[in-house]
């Protein structure tokens, strides 16, 4: 009788992110600050390794405060605001290659870009760089192009998407009107070529950045798509909804072939949107529920199990949005692969919240640090719009890495050499004096 051999597989996953968690950071929280309670599906919120924007409640018109990211505790009622829309700041964003320049959308139906002095505000900022006027109604979305600079994206409620080249003309270059309902969510391929979008006609879009081209369309009717997340260089989405039995929901879809999604998890019963954040560098996709405190963060992987849940951050402040920092601007000697700040509209804060790989090691971390995207553009706005494509231009983390200070010599008595300092093997210390370190 021959015995058939059965392939062997680890009982367990190898992973270096499967003891991520997240912590509040030592970085400090931002309080007192007049959040705007103003509905729909975008944070209020951007950061930048220099800065934090924040959209606030303002009488007679819309509003924004810029703090320097120093500049924690207590806010002063009376601080400098960028206040120059007439109505309600609906989204802002930070320009990717330029640290002081942001822009922002409003009810009004205009997009404004400001230019932020080095150093912050010093008084209220009413006069900016550039007015965008080309949409008929309110403009709840608003997107730097990845790797061209100078490219601004828009979408608003009269359901088209306009382009802007912002250095050079306040008129609109592209007009892509290829949705018949108001756009929910946009987002970007790694080199721009290509954006997602999600609508209210539940319709999932992929579309030509410069043609306005559909060229994968899935109409959803078995689970209303709300957000859109393209996934880096996997040729895939993620998408965040609900369900046919009102259960919140994510998805995963091969961007070439929407036909079927290639996974199908399902959160949990609570009706807040789910927002989908992607860290192409060490692919962990981020979840975060609005409306709830909690964050969940998945590994991605290129086959199956495509989708591996790792852990989830727990809170009891509810989040109104969050803001992410660039690659750029993390710790990288503590470890941290990613940050955000939750804009917890009910005790008027923004929490950072850092999520950290567990390790003990005095040296870089090369394999949670690849070349990331830097502050440089690929290309030129004329580049880009003439049909050249181009990745985004890597660099390396290494120079923001700060090593552990070692231990000063004991100084010695008076004409005698100084005792160098031995650190004691953990093996050797007594029992008492190992209590509670993390081995």
């Amino acid at each position: 009788m021959t015995r058939t051999k059965m392939p062997w597989r680890p009982p367990y996953r190898c992973s270096k992110f499967r003891h991520v968690y997240g912590r509040t950071t030592s970085h400090g929280t931002y309080e007192a600050i007049p959040i705007s309670s103003g509905v729909g599906g975008v944070h209020g919120c951007d950061v930048n390794p220099q800065f934090i924007a924040v959209v606030t409640e303002a009488g007679g018109g819309g509003a924004f405060i810029i703090l320097p990211l120093s500049h924690h505790g207590r806010i002063d009622p009376l601080c400098p605001r960028v206040c120059g829309h007439r109505r309600s700041v609906l989204d802002v964003k930070w320009n990717p290659f330029n640290d002081y320049v942001i822009a922002s959308c409003s009810e009004d139906a205009t997009v404004c870009v400001w230019e932020i002095p080095e150093g912050g505000l010093r008084c209220n900022l009413t006069k900016p760089l550039c007015t965008l006027v080309g949409h008929v109604r309110r403009v709840s979305l608003i997107q730097w192009h990845p790797t061209a600079s100078g490219l601004l994206f828009t979408a608003g409620y009269d359901n088209k998407v306009l382009l802007w080249c912002v250095e050079e003309s306040s008129i609109p270059v592209r007009l892509i009107a290829c949705h018949t309902d108001v756009v929910l969510s946009l987002s970007f391929n790694v080199d721009g070529s290509l954006f997602a979008t999600s609508c209210r006609d539940r319709r999932l879009r992929v579309v030509d950045s410069r043609t306005g081209a559909v060229l994968q369309e899935k109409c959803c009717t078995n689970h209303r798509v709300n957000l859109v997340a393209f996934l880096g260089n996997l040729k895939r989405l993620v998408t965040t909804g609900v369900s046919q039995w009102n259960s919140r929901q994510l998805l995963l879809w091969d961007q070439e072939h929407l036909s079927e999604p290639l996974v199908k998890e399902e959160v949990d019963g609570l009706s807040g949107l789910l927002f989908p954040f992607y860290d192409a560098d060490t692919r962990m996709l981020y979840v975060a529920g609005k409306g709830d405190g909690n964050i969940r963060y998945y590994e991605l992987n290129e086959d199956k199990p495509f989708l591996v849940f790792l852990g989830e951050f727990r809170s009891p402040l509810p989040q109104k949005g969050l803001g992410t920092m660039p690659k750029r601007g993390l710790d990288v000697g503590a470890c941290e692969v990613y940050r955000f700040y939750r804009v917890v509209i009910t005790k008027s804060l923004i929490e950072p919240i850092s999520m950290i790989v567990p390790r003990k090691s005095d040296i870089f971390q090369e394999d949670l640090y690849p070349k990331t995207a830097s502050s440089e553009p690929a290309l030129t706005a004329e580049q880009w719009l003439s049909g050249v494509n181009r990745s985004p231009v890597l660099v390396s983390l290494m120079k923001n890495y700060k090593p552990t200070v070692p231990m000063e010599p004991r100084p010695s008595p008076k004409g005698q050499k100084a005792i160098d300092v031995e650190q004691p093997d953990e093996k050797s210390l007594p029992a008492t004096e190992t209590e509670g370190c993390d081995l």
